[in-house]
């Protein structure tokens, strides 16, 4: 492609994408198609000559847009959003233009650079204390693994990363119940053993019970085992519940264990101060991570990881072959030896489009007006006969079900409930996940999306209450 043709394309794809971003409500939400439907109109060998840029973007038209689930939707109230923005989008053109390769300042200055300023400005804007340094990463997994690893190597005096683990190394890890998935797989790939973790009990509000946790401590201590650390959530994946940050900051001062906070999605109304409750107690906190990849309209993938000692993360991470050394690398931050990858994007870039152009202010309106779309309608499920909340809403996530009167056999309700769930998203006029809380089948409605208004809550409430009714 000549720069002539390229020019001229990408002045049609970005109409093309003007255009989605202004009609993406007019698509069905969640892709209306059949296992193995995009296979089927797919060749079974690569092209042996070369195909025109038209007809390469005619088959994303009519065979992979037809199945893709559209999460910029307003009307995507599933897992938590993955929010994009066209300033984000912009950035993201950048990065893809200049190609770089950002694994250490040598390779380019100004991306390492631009880092370092813009987790600074997200330290600012959600309240951490100074003494947390931010390194961007791809996902709240990836951080989390980092953080275990970390935990790990400074137990060990950095040690399992040179002989590997020994009968002495018998750690233990702690999470609540409702913790996600990506603790125990990180657990896993640490080589601590899924068998190590342990899964404490939660409350009434499925936030992690403090006692419970101080008493699994001690009985693992006193069976020989070395407790090694807790995660706590802030925002847990199935209800947004806030784990007790304060008071098992202060279990795991006492005992001397590592504590990582995983805030992925709910860290951003940290930049609320009326949300601020949430992180009572987060100095505390060896580790942070908070996605702006999900509600703070910066594309995906963009995750923010903040550390205490990053020394120890550094120590825990560095190999220095011969082809990595340079001369700054005692005056500069190599971002390199801060995770699990070598290569890295310029995600710095995007964040930094995205905080500049909506500023703090505009980025806080977005994330308060959710929040109250949310507790209003939390409002009007709570006051109908027919359905009930199933947990607190301390942000934007509402986790009911459908209780029609006279009906109440658990297993009856629970499949009412995954039958209603599938009907709402089979209209593709809405789309909706589950959970289970107290092992009740739950709907989960995220108000999160860019896009989403009033009118838009209102309409899938509409939809829920006509679907319920049909059942």
């Amino acid at each position: 492609m000549t720069s002539d043709e390229f020019r001229r394309q990408a002045h049609q794809l970005v109409d093309w994408i003007a255009d989605y971003i202004d009609s993406v409500r007019d698509y069905p939400v969640r892709a209306q198609v059949q296992p193995n439907d995009i296979i089927t109109q797919l060749p079974e060998t690569p092209p042996t000559e070369e195909e025109s840029f038209e007809r390469i973007f005619e088959d994303f038209r009519s065979i992979i847009l037809p199945g893709m689930t559209h999460w910029q939707h307003p009307r995507f109230h599933a897992y938590f959003p993955a929010n994009s923005s066209p300033p984000s989008q912009l950035a993201e053109m950048l990065m893809s233009a200049l190609g770089a390769q950002c694994m250490s300042w040598v390779t380019s200055p100004a991306a390492t650079e631009l880092e370092e300023v813009t987790m600074r400005w997200l330290r600012q804007m959600i309240g951490l204390p100074d003494e947390f340094v931010g390194v961007i990463q791809d996902t709240a997994s990836t951080a989390t693994l980092c953080s275990l690893l970390t935990a790990r190597e400074r137990a060990s005096d950095f040690k399992i990363n040179e002989r590997g683990f020994s009968e002495q190394d018998r750690y233990t890890i702690y999470c609540s119940t409702e913790t996600h998935s990506s603790i125990e797989k990180a657990v896993k790939i640490a080589g601590i053993g899924r068998s190590s973790l342990r899964k404490i009990a939660v409350d009434e509000n499925f936030a992690l019970r403090a006692d419970m946790l101080e008493r699994a401590i001690e009985a693992d201590r006193d069976a020989g085992l070395k407790p090694l650390a807790v995660v706590a959530a802030l925002g847990t994946t199935g209800s947004t519940a806030v784990d007790p940050i304060r008071a098992i900051g202060e279990i795991c001062r006492q005992h001397r264990l590592w504590y990582h906070i995983d805030a992925a999605y709910a860290g951003t109304a940290l930049l609320l101060d009326e949300m601020r409750w949430m992180s009572d107690g987060v100095e505390l906190a060896d580790t942070f991570v908070f996605n702006p990849h999900k509600w703070m309209l910066t594309n995906f993938d963009c995750s923010a990881y903040f550390v205490r000692d990053p020394a120890a993360l550094v120590q825990t991470f560095e190999i220095l072959p011969e082809y990595l050394r340079t001369a700054e690398t005692d005056r500069v931050n190599n971002y390199r030896d801060w995770g699990i990858q070598l290569g890295r994007r310029f995600r710095a870039l995007k964040l930094w489009f995205v905080i500049r152009s909506y500023g703090v202010n505009g980025l806080r309106a977005m994330v308060r007006n959710h929040i109250e779309m949310a507790q209003s309608l939390r409002t009007v499920i709570a006051a109908d006969d027919a359905f009930e909340m199933m947990a607190p809403s301390p942000v934007n996530l509402l986790c009911f079900r459908y209780h029609p009167v006279g009906v109440d056999d658990p297993k009856e309700l629970d499949r009412l409930n995954e039958r209603l769930l599938e009907s709402i998203n089979a209209t593709g006029r809405a789309y909706l996940t589950h959970t289970r809380l107290s092992d009740r089948y739950t709907i989960r409605m995220v108000i999160g999306a860019r896009a989403v208004s009033r009118d838009d809550v209102m309409a899938t409430w509409e939809l829920i209450k006509e679907t319920a009714a049909q059942l």
